[in-house]
Order: structure tokens, then C-alpha cells, then sequence
């Protein structure tokens, strides 16, 4: 099979689609008879902050940053029914995977989307104004119920964030992968390798890990520069893993 064949994306099903009942909509649009792509993995995910905050690292800083954080944990669609924030994440493959995902979704901005391509994705979307403490507009979030990757590259770090290995099957997986050779736990954005009180073991020996993020750990253990964050290689080993007398991550 050719690296085009192999192509692969993320696509997020955001709150606000999940909310409006737009799944099934979402779903048949990015079908392989619409598409001709396939599914390379699904799952529901609960998003913690740390993964939220990872996903949309890029604009950490920006005024709209803590909006779209609570935007995608679902904390805005459904403030007072915390059993529903959740999101689901795709992996679709197959040739130009990205464009023609991207051409489905439409603009990312849903104002521009109704204008320029009418009956996208995004164009079901709404735009929302960010107001501070005094009611002024700060700034605006976009609603457009999806994400899709943007780049190969961009496509590359997003997978790894939202998956492990394992949630893909074997030859699906085109990036590599390498057997986990230690414990590793994870407290108060530190790594450890040995048990510490109420730290979180998010990979054992025997384990199958993206390479890069083994690559990133060995790094980080020895306080050498990585471009890889600790908390974006745990993110994906903590998906939907809630330990008692612990506060999400």
C-alpha cells in the first residue's frame, strides 16, 4: 500500500454538534461512500483539561484560550451535566485524507462557511462573542462543531495526543511505535519513575508507545530540550482514566 493511501487525520466531534444531535449528519457526510475513506480508529473521550489544553496549545496565552478549553471539555454546552461532556474522536484514512476532510468541513469560521460553502459542516456552526467582567467584547469563539487536522504535520501530533498504538489496529498505524521499557507515573506535571503518593502510573514495561513519545520521556528524564511537553505524551494514557480520591487532570 502507498504512504498516499496511508494518509491519515484527526476529527473531533465537538460538544455543540454532539448537543444538536448532529452526529449521524457529521458522520454521513465523512462517509467512505462520500469520501472514500475509512475508519482507522474511533472513541468517546472525556476530555480532561490537560488534554484540552494540549490540543489547542497554539493559542495558550490568546484571549480566547480558556473559552475554547471549556468550549471542547464540553463545560459550556452542558454546565450542569458533567456525565455528558464528551467528544468523539476519529482517525480516517485513506488517499488526501486531510483535503478532502477539510473540504467537508468548510471554513472554520461558520460566518464564512454559510457565505462560501453553503451546506458544509461548519456551516450549521455559530460564532460567539467573548464579553469580560464589565459585558465589554474581548473577543469571539467559534462553535463549528468539528475539528479536522490541517496538515500532515499538525495531523501527526493530534493523532498522537488523542490515541494510543493500541486504539488503532496494527496495520492501520503509520507511525512508529516501540515497546515501553520502564514505569512511569505522572504528579503535579512531574515524571517519575517510581511510585510516588498519589501519583498516576500511565505506562508499565511491555506497553506499546509511540516512539517519539519513548524518545520525549528518555528526554525529559534527563532534563534535555525536547519539542515534545510532558503532559502531551501522558494526555493520551490517561484518556477516560479516573483514579479514586484524585481530581481530573
Amino acid at each position: 500500500m502507498k504512504d498516499t493511501e496511508r494518509e491519515q487525520t484527526l476529527v473531533l466531534i465537538k460538544p455543540d454538534a454532539l448537543k444538536n444531535s448532529l452526529t449521524g449528519y457529521v458522520l454521513s457526510q465523512l462517509s467512505e461512500f462520500h469520501t472514500g475513506l475509512r475508519f482507522a480508529a474511533t472513541k468517546i473521550v472525556n476530555v480532561s483539561r490537560m488534554l484540552a489544553e494540549e490540543h489547542y496549545a497554539e493559542h495558550r496565552g490568546k484571549v480566547f484560550f480558556p473559552s475554547l478549553v471549556d468550549y471542547i471539555m464540553g463545560r459550556i454546552h452542558y454546565p450542569d451535566e458533567p456525565w455528558k461532556h464528551r467528544v468523539i474522536a476519529i482517525v480516517y484514512q485513506g488517499p488526501d485524507a486531510i483535503k478532502k476532510v477539510r473540504e467537508v468541513a468548510g471554513p472554520t469560521n461558520p460566518h464564512i462557511a454559510r457565505e462560501e460553502r453553503p451546506g458544509c459542516i461548519r456551516s450549521l456552526g455559530t460564532v460567539v462573542p467573548l464579553k469580560d467582567e464589565e459585558g465589554n467584547v474581548i473577543g469571539e469563539r467559534m462553535d463549528n462543531l468539528i475539528h479536522a487536522s490541517a496538515s500532515p504535520a499538525e495531523a501527526e501530533r493530534e493523532i498522537k495526543l488523542w490515541f494510543k498504538p493500541n486504539d488503532i489496529p496494527p496495520l492501520m498505524r503509520i507511525y512508529p511505535t516501540a515497546i515501553c521499557d520502564s514505569y512511569y507515573y505522572f504528579k503535579d506535571d512531574r515524571l517519575y519513575t517510581t511510585h510516588e503518593p498519589d501519583s498516576m502510573c500511565f505506562l508499565v514495561p511491555g506497553d506499546v508507545v509511540w516512539e517519539s513519545d519513548l524518545e520525549a520521556l528518555h528526554l525529559i528524564q534527563r532534563s534535555a530540550p525536547t519539542t515534545t511537553s510532558l503532559q502531551a505524551v501522558v494526555a493520551k494514557y490517561l484518556i477516560n482514566v479516573k483514579q479514586e480520591g484524585t481530581q481530573s487532570i
